[in-house]
């Protein structure tokens, strides 16, 4: 799902500026889920992430997928983004699986979009502290729940944020949200065993949580939660 919103949103990005190809950041990319794929779309994409042995592997998707020279990688995080990546230098940026991790997430936000062109997108994939409770609770772990429903959170753990949470940071970085979808809205609370048994399960499955990812009914107990939003 995110996949999809975020392909869409880069067709319409290359689109409205008259170029087929973009300047897009993959920060936190890691060993390029994201950044293959959006290469392969015939994009320019700079990786930043801390781990050497996820940039190698990188590099070694880029060289099986045939789009090594579309793909530049970089050791360093978004403390270091600046010295790394020239302001207003990049059509969209992907900040997936970031904000959990770092020291100040409204920082690094507004660290991110500082590289942004004028009218350039964020896709922002956080995990969502609602979605969090209820998994704990249907395993029997309610004191957990209640931790997590506090916003309490174990040392070194990652944090979790809920929608306002997220639309508050994107205010405070300049942003202007476009969309937001629930993601792992269901597939989380699905005995595993159901879905690889049963015929058909799978598809319905992905089919349903695509259906229900935009409804701001469902993203209360989505595990994670994806914002798509443009340098306003």
């Amino acid at each position: 799902m995110v996949w999809e919103v975020l392909r869409a949103a880069l067709d319409r990005q290359a689109e409205a500026l008259g170029r087929e190809v973009l300047d897009v950041l993959d920060t936190g990319g890691g060993t390029g889920n994201f950044a293959v794929p959006v290469a392969s779309l015939g994009h320019r994409v700079t990786v930043v992430d801390p781990s050497p042995d996820a940039l190698f592997a990188l590099e070694r998707r880029a060289a099986e997928a045939g789009v090594t020279g579309q793909v530049r990688a970089i050791q360093g995080d978004t403390d270091t983004l600046a010295q790394q990546v020239p302001a207003g230098s990049v059509d969209a940026v992907l900040c997936h699986g970031v904000l959990e991790y770092v020291d100040d997430p409204a920082e690094s936000l507004r660290e991110l979009t500082a590289v942004l062109r004028p009218g350039g997108l964020v896709s922002l994939l956080a995990a969502n502290r609602n979605g969090a409770v209820l998994a704990r609770a249907l395993s029997g772990h309610f004191a957990e729940a209640r931790a997590a429903l506090s916003g309490v959170q174990k040392a070194d753990a990652p944090r979790r944020f809920t929608g306002a949470e997220l639309q508050d940071l994107a205010d405070g970085a300049g942003l202007r949200v476009l969309s937001v979808h629930g993601v792992r809205i269901f597939a989380d609370l699905v005995p595993g065993v159901l879905v690889d048994t049963e015929p058909g399960a799978l598809e319905s499955l992905l089919a349903l949580e695509q259906a229900a990812s935009a409804d701001p009914s469902f993203h209360a107990v989505a595990t994670q939660l994806h914002v798509l939003a443009e340098l306003s």
